[in-house]
């Protein structure tokens, strides 16, 4: 493969054309074969042309975004989100680990997109994708609820979790590691601060600069050694003191929760 064919769906007319630029002038691999301002005219050009890449905004006026992933799941066409910014979605697009672009695009952020999809094509084309990513993300974003699985990519690949079966997890340089409760570790390629920002607040708790718990898996406190927690598979992870008083507050906050419900 030496180029992919792509189209642009997005409802305004300076995203559109400042997209079709900024691929124009920064990736020749690309060539742009239809431009839509709908749903409904995507799944017209995805019926009538090849198509390998869909740039697709997810909300428009008369159609939700996600109205095509069935479209392009059936061409094996992937997608790159274009989004203004919005807090949430991008949290739950991030928890799902899919390629996205955050409007007013970036360039370097536009060829990196663009690369890691043409190296995915060119790995697994004719391969049919897994589309639970998509649905995670759908829900997510049509609840507006917290976050309830993550994506976490690895090797040559990706598992899906939900975040109750997380204990902890530990930094390891620029990687973290996640504790789970299957008692499988996976290393990523994601800082704790990405996990902090991901997963919800009332759950999960930085503890140290190294690790974040899972309030669910909390056995036991104990100051006897220096500050310590004890967790339901029988490891202890110190308390930065620093974060002590954090963690107490979470700790007091998710008590009365639980003893509400």
């Amino acid at each position: 493969m030496t180029t992919l064919k792509a189209i642009i769906v997005d409802d305004e007319e300076f995203a559109r054309s400042s997209l079709f630029f900024l691929l124009q002038q920064n990736c020749p691999q690309v060539e742009i074969t239809g431009i839509a301002r709908s749903v409904a005219e995507a799944k017209d050009i995805l019926a009538h042309h090849p198509i390998d890449l869909i740039f697709l905004d997810i909300a428009m006026p008369g159609g939700n975004g996600f109205e095509l992933i069935p479209d392009a799941q059936k061409h094996n066409a992937a997608v790159i989100f274009t989004t203004a910014y919005d807090q949430y979605a991008l949290k739950a697009i991030k928890a799902n680990a899919l390629d996205y672009l955050l409007k007013p695009i970036d360039i370097d952020e536009l060829t990196i997109a663009v690369d890691k999809v043409f190296e995915h094509i060119k790995r697994f084309k004719g391969q049919e994708e897994n589309d639970e990513r998509i649905q995670n993300l759908a829900s997510s974003l049509s609840s507006r609820a917290e976050i309830k699985k993550l994506t976490l990519p690895y090797g040559q690949g990706f598992k899906m979790i939900d975040i109750d079966d997380i204990i902890y997890i530990e930094a390891d340089s620029n990687y973290s590691i996640v504790h789970l409760n299957s008692h499988d570790k996976i290393t990523v390629s994601k800082v704790l601060r990405e996990f902090e920002e991901l997963l919800p607040g009332d759950q999960f708790v930085r503890i140290h600069k190294s690790s974040i718990i899972n309030l669910n898996h909390l056995k036991e406190y104990n100051s006897k050694n220096g500050l310590q927690v004890f967790l339901k598979n029988g490891e202890s992870i110190n308390i930065s003191r620093r974060r002590a008083s954090d963690f107490f507050e979470k700790i007091k906050l998710f008590t009365k929760a639980n003893s509400e419900h």
